[in-house]
């Protein structure tokens, strides 16, 4: 009996009475929530407008979630279209199997195209959301603990997960917390990614480029500890091979992006820069204005200034004429 362990939940669902709350799901919420928050004060201190990332996300949430289903339901099609098994389990999101790459792939295509609604750059708008969605994937993380899935190997450290499921084809034991191990480690992405925006001012996607490239480091070591049933091709898991390739392409997009472009966008969202124009035309407008009340205010003062002076040049004159006359 191992001394020291986390202990698994006994259940990954809580009923409020006909109403199931699952932690996997309030993972998954929890860290849409997070990467929005971040993601909108990192927009806005960008030059962008309040609310931009979230309606954004209104488009790459759902594409996202589709996106992770499909590849997780595709590289383990056996679990749901072998024999015994019902294709109806495919669409219950709620049981687990979300595949980031997917997931981050597809939710691309709903960025893109929210972002095109709004006129802004998708690049810009990847690199403000960039940490947050690594905590995000931290946060998802302890999804797998209430759902007692993606463990590593046996162990005797006093870290180790104790699984207490037998169903799926679980063995009770105590296991590498991968979870854990990728939970702790996106947190540190997220980090990297803001310290390294705020040191080199990263733009044009590098932001994201670096914490796609980063996490990709880690899911490689962190896979090849997970002992769940999984596609291997030349010794090595599935996803061993696309964080290699995923790592390459954020590396070479890295590159030739900070040669084409550096530094960061100067105006991130168009309709910022025309307000600004606008409200500082208005303010000359209203300092014309009110120069041109000032001029018209002074114009009757100097006109009844005037007057006054002929009026007492005029009395000089008759008297000097009047004291010459009696002179004469």
């Amino acid at each position: 009996m191992e001394l020291a362990y986390i202990p698994s939940p006994s259940r990954g669902v809580i009923h409020l009475g006909p109403i199931p709350l699952r932690g996997y799901a309030f993972c998954i919420i929890i860290g849409v929530f997070v990467a929005v928050w971040l993601g909108n004060k990192r927009w806005v201190a960008r030059g962008g407008k309040v609310g931009t990332v979230a309606d954004i996300a209104v488009w790459a949430v759902p594409f996202g979630l589709v996106g992770g289903r499909l590849y997780h339901v595709i590289t383990d099609y056996e679990l749901y279209f072998s024999e015994g098994r019902d294709w109806v389990d495919a669409f219950k999101v709620w049981q687990g199997g979300l595949g980031i790459w997917g997931a981050i792939a597809l939710g691309a295509v709903g960025a893109w195209i929210g972002c095109r609604r709004r006129g802004i750059p998708l690049p810009a708008w990847a690199d403000a959301l960039a940490p947050g969605i690594a905590f995000a994937q931290a946060i998802g993380r302890w999804g797998n603990w209430f759902n007692q899935e993606l463990y590593g190997r046996e162990t005797h450290l006093p870290w180790a997960l104790h699984i207490t499921s037998s169903t799926d084809g679980r063995v009770p034991g105590y296991y590498q917390p991968t979870f854990l191990y990728e939970s702790l480690w996106c947190i540190g992405v997220g980090f990297l990614v803001i310290w390294a925006d705020r040191r080199f001012k990263l733009g044009h996607g590098r932001a994201f480029a670096l914490y796609v490239a980063a996490y990709c480091v880690g899911r490689g070591w962190i896979e090849y500890m997970r002992v769940d049933d999984a596609h291997h091709i030349l010794g090595l898991r599935l996803n061993d091979w696309t964080a290699m390739i995923v790592f390459l392409l954020a590396v070479t997009y890295f590159v030739i992006s900070a040669k084409k472009r550096p530094g960061r966008e100067e105006v991130v969202e168009p309709d910022t820069e025309a307000n600004a124009d606008a409200d500082a035309d208005a303010s000359g407008g209203e300092t014309d204005g009110d120069d041109s009340a000032a001029t018209s205010e002074e114009e009757p003062k100097k006109d009844a200034d005037a007057k006054e002076a002929d009026v007492e040049n005029e009395a000089d004159v008759k008297k000097d004429e009047a004291e010459s006359a009696k002179k004469g």
